[in-house]
């Protein structure tokens, strides 16, 4: 069983800055990788970020490319999103979900954050 925390939501106004945290913990033998998405009330859930954990490859979506930044520290199992330039369109639910292969049996699962509120507003 594994669970991942997420950290760092909050209310910003435009032009500003947040980093988002996710930390996993449980029976991980490795994480495979990282990703977040996000979700506005009445939108489908979109794709944001992902990083494979080795290597660190990253993929972006368009509309964030040359604003937000996806990384992880590996010697905690933890992945960040630093956001900035955030714009009212960036309001939204992220969450934060890992592939992670487990000590137990060496499977490979997926495993999902509980979700933290980004509000961009002036």
């Amino acid at each position: 069983q594994v669970q991942l925390v997420e950290s760092g939501g909050g209310s910003v106004q435009p032009g500003g800055s947040l980093r988002l945290s996710c930390v996993a913990s449980g029976d991980i033998s490795e994480i495979q990788f990282m990703a977040w998405t996000r979700q506005v009330p009445g939108k489908e859930r979109e794709f944001v970020a992902s990083i494979l954990w080795s290597g660190g490859a990253t993929d972006y979506a368009e509309f964030v490319k040359g604003r937000f930044t996806i990384s992880r520290d590996t010697a905690k199992n933890t992945g960040y999103l630093q956001m900035n330039s955030l714009n009212p369109e960036d309001t939204a639910v992220y969450y934060c979900n890992a592939n992670v292969e487990l000590t137990s049996d060496y499977s490979r699962r997926d495993y999902w954050g509980q979700g933290t509120q980004v509000t961009v507003s002036s």
